[in-house]
């Protein structure tokens, strides 16, 4: 049984800020390779929603890699995955949210 993905909307607007940059600072090529990556990801999470570490902060969240750059937050709620953020795994971790 797959699970229903929900994007946020704080995910969405990351999500398009990552893109813009990888556009501009590199390549198309790179942007829509890492599109891709987080396509597969949330495909992923949609047949096996439970596969990320529970996340340390807050007890119903979980992360999982997209590149080494890049992790994404998410929480499983009924049959849905609620996809919350994307930040940065180099970013100060006193930072995060999650």
């Amino acid at each position: 049984m797959a699970y229903e993905i929900i994007l946020k909307k704080r995910f969405s607007n990351k999500l398009v800020k990552v893109l813009s940059y990888l556009e501009q600072e590199w390549s198309h090529q790179s942007a829509a390779n890492f599109l891709k990556k987080v396509d597969y990801r949330i495909k992923q999470l949609s047949g096996q929603p439970f596969t990320g570490a529970s996340s340390e902060k807050i007890k119903d969240v979980r992360g999982v890699l997209i590149t080494r750059h890049n992790k994404l937050y998410y929480k499983v709620k009924n049959n849905k995955v609620i996809v919350l953020n994307m930040y940065d795994t180099r970013m100060n971790p006193k930072r995060k949210k999650y």
